[in-house]
């Protein structure tokens, strides 16, 4: 049929009076060009109780103000499905997640990424500039951005140049960038605050599975074990490739390569988007570990429950699997 369009002010007066005139709902339609049952819905929509008859006016102005709040009132349809998103934003899963993983978890229930962010930002007044409601929660901190209201992606800073002559992502095969097949990783380092040791992190591209693994010291040897120390459990059948940044502490590159079997390849120095799987992760991990941390200060069991929190978080390009299903799914087939 043909699109709903709400009826015009001049459109409901014309309905009134021939109404008053007592015309069938068939011929009214033919005089406003319009079907008979969206005349019959306009009329019935808008009979005020008492005098049972059509009031174009009011008809009008009430119009407006359900056009005002369409799709508003309670942003989140119902208790369960606010209790499941707000659960699952304070374990800091993006809107994004909680929609698609949603489906998952509760196959009639369905919600769009822009219910979340809508919810959220319902819960302060003006938009998101204001004060928390009476009643409400202020769900912002749990949103990746920890945003007052939302604005336009910034541009990325610069990383660091080139130390010393490795392999470059050139030469890398094309399967590693389509992500897939299981088994190549990029390596990127999580700084300290004032120069101390920070972390290592390791992420696979296709299931994104991380390693976090904290760095006895700020050099190249540091690195090598950890990343050494993380592949010894990893089937060799997953060891094929490893990218690394142009850090001064992946210096030690060749001993990986010996150790793990995995070929090593660095990205251009200004790249960081050639490793976009860990840049990504490490600003999941400065949620739980902001800028100026000092990891020296962070316990090994810490670390590891937020890696453990990543790997189990549902991802949107793993059709909302986390990192840790498909990982499992890898190792038994």
């Amino acid at each position: 049929g043909m699109q709903y369009k709400q009826f015009s002010i001049e459109e409901r007066e014309t309905l009134q009076s021939l109404l008053w005139e007592k015309c069938s709902v068939r011929a009214i339609a033919r005089t406003l060009n319009r079907s008979p049952s969206s005349v019959s819905r306009e009329i019935r929509r808008n009979k005020p109780v008492f005098q049972n008859r059509y009031t174009p006016r009011l008809a009008h102005v009430r119009a407006l103000e359900k056009r005002k709040s369409r799709g508003r009132k309670e942003r989140l349809k119902n208790d369960v499905i606010r209790t499941y998103v707000v659960r699952h934003l304070k374990e800091r899963w993006s809107p994004e997640q909680i929609a698609g993983r949603i489906r998952i978890d509760m196959p009639d229930a369905r919600i769009s990424h822009e219910a979340v962010y809508q919810y959220v930002y319902a819960q302060v007044n003006a938009d998101g500039w204001g004060l928390v409601r009476k009643g409400s929660e202020d769900l912002r901190p749990f949103l990746r951005n920890g945003r007052k209201r939302r604005i336009k992606k910034g541009v990325r800073r610069c990383c660091r140049m080139p130390k010393f002559e490795g392999i470059s992502i050139d030469e890398r095969p094309a399967t590693v960038a389509s992500r897939e097949r299981v088994g190549d990783w990029e390596s990127d380092s999580v700084e300290s605050r004032n120069h101390r040791p920070g972390l290592n992190t390791v992420v696979e591209r296709k299931a994104g599975l991380v390693f976090m693994t904290k760095l006895s010291a700020r050099n190249a040897h540091a690195t090598t074990q950890a990343v050494n120390r993380r592949f010894a459990s990893v089937p060799a059948r997953f060891r094929r490739t490893i990218t690394f940044d142009n850090g001064p502490e992946n210096a030690g590159w060749r001993t990986v390569q010996e150790t793990t079997g995995m070929r090593c390849f660095f990205a251009h120095p200004y790249h960081s988007w050639e490793r976009g799987t860990n840049e990504n992760t490490n600003g999941l991990i400065r949620q739980y570990f902001p800028k100026k941390t000092d990891f020296t200060s962070v316990s090994e069991e810490d670390i590891r429950k937020v890696e453990y929190d990543l790997n189990s978080r549902p991802r949107k390009r793993l059709g909302y699997r986390t990192p840790l299903e498909v990982w499992g799914v890898a190792l038994r087939g």
